[in-house]
């Protein structure tokens, strides 16, 4: 096990996801800023409402955090039209735009018949096309995408130095992200799933070339905060459904997790039987895939997870009141940075 480097203070970033209106969801970003994240991200389903809009929106609502799509996927957008997506978003923003882009989410995807189509190179291509697209070239591809001759007619401030976050917890994903992207967004909350991506992380980084600068893991961890404990883990249950539904036979055997019953899940998300697969989660899976209770018990898990994450990114459901858990979730973030700091 590798732990994380000891330098620079981790980032902390937020989800937001577009399952509100947009309205309110602006109020919440202001929040967010106001309560100190680095980053803010904009979850992307089809069935939520569009991220980009939101973000355009958000663009204009703040100043100084970055934001970005958390995460995109190059099977419901063309690649191309992605690049010239968060392109927008970065000349919007003067200049913040983060590109989060992974897999997607295989629960929502087979929903569009998408499902069969996830995987590494997809990720890979689309986001080299796009810091080509960015940088003014014209590209051609005839891989998991098609495209002749496309191009941008405009840049966007950072040029071709958008970051590129790959969301992702696959071990060739991870060490992908290590080699060629500037951050990795491992969809984990507990420490053992950090520490495991961690060692990866690092088998990448010894093919990365010095050029590409610095490289962050961080955790995006599903949290679920509130004055109470019972009641932050009740409100964990539909994402704990989406990340258990989702995750790799390794990871469900790492946390003693039934395959049969993960599965299960899944096929009650992709039927629209949203209760029946939320009434299936059970404590363990709350345990092993979020960090919910009280903002004493979230502090302790974001403690234990930067011993190996450069960073953590508070993601859904956040809490059972949205715009308190906002601001819980950033102080249980100070409260594990001071223990950090100790």
């Amino acid at each position: 096990m590798t732990p994380t480097p000891t330098g620079a203070d981790p980032t902390i970033g937020i989800e937001l996801t577009p399952e509100y209106p947009i309205e309110e969801l602006l109020e919440v970003g202001q929040r967010a800023e106001e309560a100190g994240y680095d980053i803010i991200y904009a979850s992307c389903h089809y069935n939520n409402r569009d991220p980009f809009a939101f973000l355009a929106r958000l663009a204009d609502a703040t100043d100084t955090a970055a934001i970005g799509p958390g995460v995109a996927n190059p099977h419901d957008t063309h690649p191309a039209a992605l690049a010239s997506k968060v392109a927008t978003i970065d000349e919007a923003s003067d200049g913040r735009a983060v590109f989060g882009i992974g897999p997607g989410d295989p629960s929502t995807l087979r929903n569009i018949g998408a499902v069969e189509d996830r995987g590494l190179r997809p990720v890979l291509e689309s986001f080299k096309s796009a810091q080509q697209l960015w940088a003014g070239e014209r590209i051609d591809n005839d891989g998991t995408f098609a495209a002749a001759d496309a191009g941008l007619n405009f840049e966007p401030p950072q040029g071709a130095d958008i970051p590129v976050h790959v969301g992702g917890e696959g071990p060739h994903m991870c060490r992908m992200s290590a080699k060629h992207a500037d951050g990795l967004l491992y969809n984990g909350s507990h420490p053992a799933d950090l520490s495991w991506a961690r060692d990866r992380v690092e088998e990448g980084r010894s093919d990365r070339p010095d050029h590409r600068g610095e490289f962050e893991l961080l955790a995006y961890a599903s949290v679920s905060i509130a004055d109470e404990e019972n009641t932050a883990r009740e409100a964990a249950r539909p994402p704990v459904a989406y990340i258990t539904a989702g995750a790799a036979p390794p990871v469900l055997d790492r946390h003693d997790i039934d395959r049969d019953r993960a599965s299960q899940i899944g096929d009650q998300i992709s039927s629209g039987e949203f209760s029946a697969a939320f009434e299936t989660v059970t404590p363990a899976m709350i345990d092993a895939f979020c960090m919910a209770g009280t903002r004493e018990t979230v502090s302790d898990r974001m403690a234990a997870t930067l011993e190996y994450a450069d960073g953590i990114v508070a993601g859904s459901p956040l809490g059972p009141d949205l715009e308190e858990a906002v601001d819980l979730a950033a102080q249980a973030a100070d409260d594990a940075l001071w223990v950090r700091r100790r």
